[in-house]
């Protein structure tokens, strides 16, 4: 191969060239002619715009090909389907987008499968716990005001001792 590539040569590997895919020597061969032609630098600098643009695109649907307009209202929407509070339009829209969207599908299965097993560890605490302490505690309470003496029995005691004490007295200071 001789130190120097022709136009064509260069355009047939300006692909290979932009994606770093060749050999250090020949990648070496095709950035010499590029700096010394300027038909053949602005045919790779329109090539290399053109890839970055198509790999950020195709980027850009890998994250969320599925996020769309759509899918936001469905995500907005979600919380409430669940609970049973939107009206039968709403939830049918709901329920085509879910058919329609597999990231929409697959957040409404997180949703049930996430609120199953809520209610499943809100019935084996239930189950665990056979106190019930609420009720513990207003049993104690009535236990404590049956035990404690009604106030009207309290006053009519000190009532009926300071009467006595009275009295007593009366009675020894009128014998003594």
């Amino acid at each position: 191969m001789q130190n120097s590539l022709s136009c064509e040569q260069v355009t047939a590997l300006l692909s290979f060239y932009a994606e770093d895919k060749l050999s250090s020597k020949l990648a070496q061969y095709v950035k010499q002619h590029l700096e010394k032609c300027p038909s053949c630098m602005e045919k790779f600098m329109i090539m290399k715009n053109m890839l970055t643009k198509l790999t950020e695109l195709h980027d850009e649907e890998l994250e969320n090909p599925y996020a769309t307009k759509q899918y936001e209202d469905f995500k907005s929407n979600l919380s409430a389907y669940v609970d049973n509070e939107l009206n039968n339009s709403d939830s049918i829209k709901i329920k085509k987008i879910a058919i329609s969207n597999p990231l929409a599908r697959q957040d409404l299965e997180n949703i049930y499968t996430f609120k199953k097993l809520l209610y499943s560890s809100f019935e084996k605490t239930k189950n665990d716990m056979k106190n019930d302490y609420s009720r513990i505690v207003i049993n104690q309470l009535q236990l404590d005001e049956e035990k404690s003496l009604d106030p009207f029995f309290k006053l009519s005691a000190a009532f009926v001792l300071m009467l006595t004490l009275i009295v007593a007295g009366i009675i020894k200071f009128l014998y003594f």
